[in-house]
Order: C-alpha cells, then structure tokens, then sequence
C-alpha cells in the first residue's frame, strides 16, 4: 500500500523541495546547449562541457524552460484536486486537474500576461507574470493540446483515444509531482498508471507515457520509502511494477531494455559520455529515463556531479537535466544541493512555495472546522496569495 502521508509531513519536505528544486536546476542548466553538438559545448565552455549556469544574452538572467513551467502547473493541477478531495470529498482522478492545468500553461504561451481570457482557470500561477514565456515548448505538447482545445473534446477522457503517435519527453518531462502528492491513490500501480495518464494529454504513444509511470515510481520510493531499499532494488521494482501495467503492450521491451541497460552501465568503468550514448539522446522518454536513471545510480551522493552528467551530451539537455535532477534532489534533499545551483534560479521561491505545499497537503477537510486563508486563495479562488507576490 502506499504510504499516505499525513499533515504537517516535515521529514519529507527536504526530499521534496530537493525533487522540485532538483529539476529546475537541470532545466536551467541544460537549457542553454539543447540542440548543440557535443565539440561545439566543448569549444564554448570548456573541456567538462557546461558546469554553472549562463545568462540568457536576452534576459540578462539563468532560464527554466518549459519543463520546470509544465512541471508546476502539474503541481498546482494536483493540488486544486487535493482540496477537492478534502473539502468536498471528490474523487476525480489526477489527470482530471492536470488536464486543465496544462490548458492554463497554454494560455501563457499564446496569451500576454492578464489577458481576459486568463480569469478563467484552475491555477494560481497564472498570476505570475515570468510564466508567460515561451522557452521553445515542444510542439507536440502545444499541437495536442492546440488539439484538445479547438476541436471540440471530453475533456480528460480523450487522452484514451490515439490522437498522436508522439514518444517525445515533453511528457515524463513534467509528471514528477505526482510522486509527491498522491492522495487518494491506493497502491503504486494505481500511481504509477496515473503518472502514465499525464503523460498521455499528450503523448499517446506507449513509450510515451509508460517511461512516466517508471519515473513516479521511483521519486515515490525515494521520498516515502516503506523500507530501506537501495536506488538498484527501487528501479528495479519499478521496472517490474510497470511490466506488469503494461504487459500487454507491444512497446514495453525497449522501455524494460533501456532500463536494465541503465543499471548496468552505471556500475561500468567507462566514462560518462561513453555510457550516455549507449542510452541515447534524450529526445524520446525512454532514453530520457535511461539517461537520468544512470546519471543518479552513479552519481546517488554528489547532486552537482549528477546534473553535469545529465546535461553534457548532444541530446534533449534540459530535459534528461530535469529529470535527472528531480532524482537526484529527491535523493540527496535540498539542504544538499550546493548553493550556487539555488543562486539566481529562476522563481526558486514560486518552487519552493509549490514543493511545500505539495509536502503538506490542503490543511483543511470537510469535517473541520479549520480554515487557511492562504491555501483557499491560491487552491479555491485560484488567485496567488497576496502576501506571497
């Protein structure tokens, strides 16, 4: 059974922060060589590739992409649904929430800041202007749900149907807060095959969304152990938990295979690039998945090591970044990861508000006669706190 947690959880709100902050850092750090060869990130910055972030020549500032801005509003869906749950007693599934949060992110990327059409929404974080930026978001995350807006849809529920043929890593890029916040959910299958759900808005290919499930699994383990498990023995029973969701499934093999490969490669002598391209490049979610799994396997207790790893490939860099650093943040907690990662991070304080909100859960409940001003107005009137801007 899963672990559920309770109020006021604060021996996981390190590993928490740590998972979300962890991806922004990748993300950031990642960014700005996507799409470069691996002699030219060479050539720019050095032998060991990119080691500290670099302003945007636009901006004058570090940037998160699109996977940390889809990763909070994956966590601001779930946590509208937590206080659904709590206060009203309804039991929608995750992907109900997170459905509409990602049509609130794509209004910030086709709508200015304050635009009428943003007062109808789901999310908070539509009252924060930095989100309203498009940092080159992945076509498919944008033509499906392009898609699902205008050609007259069910909402949730059409993600079953096989819109696309897409495997990108636009959709395990942003499912790691529902390892985090899971109420409601009974047992890891039932969370594993949830996490596939998100990925599935947009990804409808298999390898897809089946990499997401794994990659739930493990933060859960990581964060809500049961018992003590090694990293090895936690992928692994994600490997196997997922096997048997997807039994079915023509596709499953090359996500198994990536993933053996993965635990086996970090425990070569060869160095990292070597192993990385065995794994791929990080542009499909089965070979962001073999890329992150390694990079925390051999790098489990040294956060910095983990995310340069993860970024200094010619791949999907901010993306097999931010995976990457969701579990390495998730294994070696906040308080761990060396200051200069959290040093002009991008809406560090809008993560950390998330990440907190996400450890402790809506505070209130139908029976109670609590109230909390800040939580009803970011996850019931759906406005960011005042206090907090």
């Amino acid at each position: 059974m899963v672990e559920q947690r309770h109020k006021g959880c604060e021996p996981y709100r390190d590993k928490i922060r740590g998972c979300m902050i962890g991806g922004a850092v990748g993300d950031t750090l990642g960014y700005p060589i996507e799409f470069l060869r691996e002699n030219v990130i060479k050539e720019r910055y050095g032998e060991k590739g990119i080691i500290a972030y670099q302003a945007d020549p636009r901006k004058g500032k570090p940037l998160i992409s699109d996977d940390t801005q889809m990763s909070l509003f994956t966590a601001n869906g779930l946590l509208v649904g937590d206080t659904m749950r709590c206060l009203k007693g309804v039991q929608e599934p995750p992907v109900a929430y997170v459905f509409d949060a990602y049509m609130d992110w794509y209004k910030t990327q086709e709508l200015p800041y304050g635009s009428p059409e943003t007062k109808d929404r789901l999310c908070w974080l539509l009252d924060v202007p930095e989100l309203f930026a498009r940092r080159v978001p992945g076509t498919t995350c944008i033509a499906a749900l392009e898609e699902l807006k205008y050609q007259g849809t069910h909402g949730y529920r059409d993600i079953y149907l096989n819109r696309n043929d897409r495997k990108g890593a636009g959709g395990i890029m942003r499912v790691a807060p529902l390892a985090l916040d899971y109420g409601g959910l009974e047992h890891l299958g039932e969370l594993d095959k949830a996490a596939g759900d998100l990925a599935r808005i947009t990804h409808c290919h298999s390898l897809g969304y089946m990499p997401a499930a794994a990659l739930v699994h493990i933060i859960n383990r990581i964060v809500y152990p049961p018992r003590e498990m090694s990293l090895e023995e936690i992928v692994a029973e994600a490997r196997d938990t997922v096997a048997r969701i997807y039994e079915d499934d023509d596709h499953l093999h090359v996500l198994l295979k990536i993933m053996n490969l993965a635990l086996r490669l970090a425990g070569n002598d060869s160095d990292d690039l070597t192993n990385i391209h065995q794994l791929g490049e990080g542009w499909v979610a089965e070979e962001t998945l073999g890329i992150a799994i390694y990079c925390a396997l051999r790098y489990r207790n040294d956060f910095s090591a983990g995310i340069i790893a993860a970024v200094n490939h010619k791949g999907d860099s901010d993306t097999t970044g931010a995976v990457a650093g969701n579990l390495l943040g998730a294994l070696c907690g906040y308080e761990a990861i060396d200051e200069k990662w959290k040093t002009d991070l991008e809406l560090k304080d809008v993560i950390l508000e998330i990440a907190d909100d996400l450890c402790y859960g809506c505070p209130m409940d139908e029976n109670s006669n609590i109230t909390d001003q800040v939580w009803e107005e970011k996850y019931i009137n759906k406005k960011r706190y005042a206090g907090n801007v």
